[in-house]
Parts: structure tokens; sequence; C-alpha cells
């Protein structure tokens, strides 16, 4: 589970917060934006769980130089997962090669020091789209596919997830994320093929108590 917190106004305590309830619950990382990368490695030194980052987000629509860019220096910075937005405009418009070089740049800055996941934002692609999509980015190299940035339109479902594992298979993973917010959804987008949950309910899914959430 990816501990998230990407709210535009969250504060240097909030994020704190989000690193001390990844270390009691023992998420598999906590997902914020650039700024707080460093800031969170220093948090979660002494553990094994990882600090994720968002690129070119949450439209997807910066060129992929300035991907490449933010991704090294996330990973300098200690990001260890970067989850990257398509660029959607040029898979609607066809334009595949450039929707594939997109995501190879920013696998290629990572340079295997940092897992990429790619957010498709499942809410705005049409089924054939969508696994356009998940064949680009498996193609590209990257690790897994993601639904939603949690800003867009719709967040995760059950019938997108099952699609893209369907797409993906074995070769790369599949992460649900948007909307997530009780443990029988979570449970549900597992067992349809979801290998990673993105959430920022994470410690209300884990105790079935009522913690500090959002839409991300």
């Amino acid at each position: 589970m990816d501990h998230t917190l990407l709210k535009a106004d969250a504060t240097q305590s909030d994020i704190k917060l989000l690193c001390d309830e990844a270390r009691k619950y023992r998420f598999a990382a906590v997902c914020v934006h650039p700024y707080w990368v460093a800031f969170c490695a220093e948090q979660l030194s002494d553990t094994n769980i990882n600090v994720a980052t968002v690129i070119g987000f949450p439209l997807g629509a910066t060129t992929m130089e300035v991907k490449a860019f933010e991704t090294k220096q996330a990973i300098e910075r200690g990001a260890a997962e970067i989850d990257m937005v398509i660029n959607l405009g040029a898979l609607k418009s066809g334009d595949y090669d450039q929707v594939k070089k997109d995501i190879q740049a920013v696998v290629e800055a990572a340079e295997q020091k940092a897992i990429v996941k790619v957010i498709l934002e499942t809410g705005l692609l049409s089924e054939t789209e969508l696994k356009q999509a998940c064949q680009l980015a498996a193609r590209a190299g990257a690790d897994l596919v993601k639904t939603s940035t949690g800003f867009g339109t719709g967040g995760a479902t059950l019938s997108a997830v099952r699609l893209m594992k369907e797409t993906v298979g074995a070769k790369i993973g599949v992460k649900a994320s948007g909307g997530i917010r009780d443990y029988e959804t979570a449970a549900a987008m597992i067992a349809a093929g979801a290998t990673r949950i993105g959430t920022s309910a994470g410690v209300t899914i884990v105790t079935g108590g009522q913690g500090n959430q959002s839409d991300y």
C-alpha cells in the first residue's frame, strides 16, 4: 500500500504524520509531491519504507525532457518510486510513438534506481485507449500501470483494474488509486488484479477506524 498525501496545502506537520503512520503500519511507501521527497527520505531513513513521488503531475502535459529532469532530481533527493502521468493528449491524438518515448524518457532517467509507475487516468480513456496505454507502458519498460491521479474524472474502478491486468498479464504490476477508502474496496481491487493500492485512507483501511483521508 502507498500511503498518499498529495494535497496542495499539506504542511510539513502533515507530511511527518504521514511518515509516522507509514512507519507504524508498515506501508510499502509514502507518496508525496517532489518538494517533500528529501524530508520523507530523512524521516524514513531507518526503515525499508520507500519514498514515492509524482512526475508530470497531475496533467501529464509537460515535455518528456522536463519529466526526465524531475525524475533524476527526485531520485537524487531520495525517491525510490516514480509515479509519472502519461501524455494523455498524445495518446488521444493517436501519437503512440510519442507516448512511448515519453514513458521511456522517465524509465531511462530512473536508471533502474527507482521503479516507474505510469498513471493512465482511466476515467478519461475508452477501453481501446486503456488497452493501448497499458501496452505502450509495458513496451516502454515501466514497472507498473496505475489507474488515476485522484485529480481527474473518477478514480479506480474494478472494470478498469481487470482490463489493465488482462492487458499486461504477469509482465508488470497494476496500481489501483483514486477513491479507495475502505478495506472492502481495497480487497476487491486486489481480487481484480491490483498488486499495489494507492490511498490516503491507509490507516482507516488497516484499522477499520476513521483515518485522516481525502481523495488524494
